[in-house]
């Protein structure tokens, strides 16, 4: 299992949660700092699948060139 305590890992988790933020003020989900139980599975699925739809493009981008 990878070290989360090693160089760099800071650095993704702040970049996620900066793209998860953006993802749910972009869906009208209101997100707080910590834990946020109360938002509904859809919700966070929706977050989740845009997440995930965004680094597959974005990983596309970079393996064509561009």
């Amino acid at each position: 299992m990878a070290n989360n305590s090693s160089k760099g890992s800071r650095g993704r988790k702040q970049a996620l949660n900066s793209l998860k933020n953006e993802v749910a003020g972009e869906l009208g989900i209101n997100l707080k700092q910590g834990y946020n139980g109360d938002i509904t599975s859809r919700e966070a699925g929706r977050i989740g699948g845009n997440i995930t739809r965004r680094v597959i493009e974005q990983m596309e981008g970079e393996m064509s060139g561009k």
